[in-house]
């Protein structure tokens, strides 16, 4: 139940406190809240506060000129059988006994924050749990029924088959997937032999080559070096003669030489052991570069060797992958998949039968769905034109059309095998047709509200909000649909925007939208009407500026009838 609404810097609103009296938390029961005013004096803005509460899209320029942000704020009590939500918060750590605060801030440099009992959560988070403690219907969501797409959501949700639906939508996409590996892998079988010999070719091709990582650049190398052999040939010698012939003499000396000073001075045995070991280093150098010498030829044979082994393997690359590497890998998943394809037929076997499977399972649950919307359907029907009566639709009927055909796999899809549509007559003698082809606006008004009564009295949703269902009806039917109202505030929380005095006359608490001047600024504020206020809002109602005696003991009427002089305290 909502019980505090607080809005800040919100378009026309500066601030904004609302109390409302929890009459029906304390008899177990319901109580009705009806808003009213002028065309424009700012009921929608309240309406767009509870649109950012339920995790609505926002904008800067909901923004209160000159602020740097605006912000809404709701207090809710749960009942203890809400556990549903109660269980939610707890799982997320957001529980406060039977006390909801959740606010929302939306920033002018772009953004907003939300919180539930002052913990900053996700919009999404938050969106998921004040479906579960409010409901809004608009004055343009009668144009719902008017699609025929949505009649099957409509129906689902009456008959509590979410479930059931929710269990079918798994077991359909489990059967799509299957089935379409199923179809994937009967395209590989058709193909199989030719991948196999496709395969198998370009596996002997790298095979044949044997390649190894890094050979490619090896072999670079060694091709650099043997057509450069003679000038390196050259270059060595030159630098081998230098060291042999010269140096490695000086280096004997040398070590003579240190020797007998390390006989003389003792504290030179460290200069002298690195000195002759690096005599015997330079006379090892020698050596080596003799040896690299010697190892150098030109060899045109290897020389040819090493272009064609390079040119085969260029080719691999080419055909196969941009390094040895990726080659070698290419290799590898050839071979798994030529694995596969010798096991491909007992995979098909197994993959349909999973497949069959999962048909039959899915076709036995639409069948099971489609047989208890029959069953629900019926009872739409019978619920509708009995809510249609009390709504001054005296001869009214409704039906819900099922497309006739048997549920089978050709007609199954991600909701079930049902195609279903609303019909109705609104006249006796009239034949049924589908409402966008017959229904009047004030018709889709008492509609909406008939489908609206079903669905709360099997709604764990304790909040609903109407902002001007009423639209396009009077006389009579303006009647019907305030007791309707009134009966449905019986066991709910129900909010009423309206410009209909019927239904502001049957609310427990009546609050009044002005727009005023202040300070040379427009502003919006909302004021709880007392009982001889309520008679004079309820006369404007009636007779707009032209109030007179006799309307204003009609509002009295009108208030003593809707039992509202009583309610308020």
């Amino acid at each position: 139940m909502l019980c505090e609404l607080k809005i800040k810097n919100l378009a026309l609103i500066e601030s904004l406190h609302l109390v409302f009296d929890q009459i029906g938390s304390a008899t177990g029961g319901g109580e009705l809240v009806v808003m009213t005013g002028e065309t424009g004096a700012g009921k929608s803005i309240i309406l767009r506060g509870l649109h950012l509460l339920m995790g609505g899209r926002s904008s800067v320029d909901w923004i209160r000129s000159g602020e740097d942000s605006c912000e809404v704020e709701a207090l809710f009590e749960l009942r203890p059988e809400q556990q549903e939500v109660l269980s939610t918060l707890m799982e997320q750590g957001l529980d406060d006994g039977l006390n909801v605060i959740i606010r929302r801030q939306v920033l002018a440099r772009g953004g907003s924050r939300m919180t539930i009992n002052g913990v900053f959560v996700p919009v999404k988070t938050v969106a998921g749990i004040m479906v579960q403690l409010m409901n809004v219907a608009g004055q343009h969501d009668h144009q719902q029924l008017l699609q025929p797409g949505n009649h099957l959501e409509m129906l689902d949700a009456l008959g509590e088959l979410e479930p059931q639906r929710e269990a079918y939508g798994l077991l359909y996409r489990a059967w799509q997937e299957k089935r379409a590996a199923l179809i994937s892998l009967q395209r590989q079988e058709q193909d199989k032999e030719k991948r196999r010999e496709l395969l198998s070719y370009q596996l002997e091709e790298i095979r044949g080559l044997a390649p190894e990582p890094g050979e490619d650049e090896q072999l670079q190398q060694e091709r650099q070096r043997l057509k450069n052999a003679d000038g390196l040939k050259h270059l060595s010698q030159e630098a081998y003669h230098l060291l042999s012939s010269t140096i490695l003499d000086d280096l004997e000396q040398l070590r003579r030489s240190v020797g007998q000073v390390a006989q003389l001075d003792p504290d030179s045995q460290i200069l002298v052991g690195e000195l002759v070991e690096y005599s015997y280093l330079a006379e090892d150098l020698s050596d080596r570069l003799r040896q690299y010498r010697d190892s150098l030829e030109a060899n045109p044979y290897r020389l040819e060797q090493v272009g064609e082994r390079l040119q085969d393997l260029q080719q691999l690359k080419r055909k196969y992958g941009n390094t040895l590497a990726a080659v070698l890998e290419y290799a590898h998943a050839a071979e798994q998949e030529l694995q596969q394809i010798e096991t491909m037929d007992r995979e098909l076997e197994i993959l349909a039968e999973r497949a069959h499977q999962l048909q039959q399972q899915t076709l036995a649950a639409a069948t099971a769905l489609s047989q208890q919307r029959q069953i629900v359907g019926r009872r739409l029907e019978q619920g509708m034109e009995t809510e249609l009566t009390s709504l001054a639709f005296d001869r009214a009927r409704f039906q819900v059309l099922f497309q006739e055909h048997d549920c089978s796999f050709g007609c199954l899809g991600p909701t079930g095998c049902d195609r279903l549509e609303f019909f109705f007559s609104a006249n006796a003698g009239e034949p049924l047709r589908p409402l966008a082809n017959v229904a009047s606006g004030g018709e889709l008004s008492r509609l909406m509200l008939a489908m609206k009564c079903l669905l709360a009295r099997r709604d764990r949703v304790n909040t609903v909000i109407f902002d001007e269902v009423d639209a396009g009806i009077g006389g009579e039917a303006a009647e019907a649909v305030a007791r309707k109202i009134k009966e449905l505030a019986g066991h709910h929380q129900v909010f009423c925007i309206t410009h209909l005095p019927q239904i502001a006359a049957r609310g427990t608490l009546h609050f009044l939208v002005l727009k005023k001047q202040d300070k040379d600024r427009t502003v919006s504020t909302v004021i709880r009407l007392e009982p001889q206020e309520r008679t004079r809002e309820l006369a404007r109602m009636l007779a707009g500026e032209s109030v007179s005696e006799q309307t204003r003991i009609w509002a009295e009427a009108l208030l003593v009838k809707g039992g509202g002089n009583v309610c308020l305290r």
